[in-house]
């Protein structure tokens, strides 16, 4: 899995990039939240349910089912996002699934039960660069934790700020020719 840091890095890097008027604070706030929920499922280690488990790491919560269903319930609260129907369910969503497509990027674990619970096979996408994140904190600190580290700067965060800076310099141009039309 990337880092936890990490998996916060795609809804954070759309959102800024399309601003606040777009994602407002709190939707952004619950796309980054969303993006990591996922991993809530690394407490089955705790309570003894095996990795290869549908409800183990990786499994249910990194679903397409989850991924659609987690968002579909936040609609209830949508007052609390001052944005319409779509844009939530959208930004939600998006941010969810980013969570199970990064972890299937990565060169390590078992892959990602997305198809739960038509089946319990878990897949990886066609290429796996992201370095598996360590489970211990003390590991970032070896050469193997850099490496993941390097990993997720070079995979994730790079492209992703690049993404963000492309979307602010549209919105900057959008603004900039809306004032020369007036």
């Amino acid at each position: 899995m990337p880092t936890i840091i990490t998996h916060a890095a795609i809804p954070l890097c759309i959102g800024l990039g399309l601003g606040k008027k777009t994602i407002p604070p709190v939707l952004l706030l619950t796309g980054i939240v969303f993006s990591i929920i996922p991993d809530l499922d690394v407490l089955s280690f705790k309570l003894g349910i095996a990795y290869a488990n549908a409800f183990g790491h990786r499994g249910f919560t990194h679903s397409l089912l989850f991924a659609f269903s987690l968002p579909a319930l936040a609609l209830l609260f949508r007052c609390y996002f001052n944005a319409s129907f779509s844009r939530i369910g959208w930004f939600l969503t998006l941010s969810l699934l980013s969570h199970s497509v990064l972890d299937s990027l990565t060169t390590g674990g078992m892959g990602v039960g997305w198809l739960w619970p038509w089946s319990q096979e878990r897949f990886f996408a066609p290429v796996q660069v992201i370095k598996v994140a360590p489970f211990q904190l003390g590991q970032y600190f070896k050469p193997n934790g850099i490496a993941v580290i390097k990993s997720e700067l070079w995979w994730v965060w790079g492209p992703g700020v690049i993404f963000m800076l492309s979307l602010m310099m549209g919105r900057m141009i959008k603004a900039k020719s809306l004032d020369d039309v007036k």
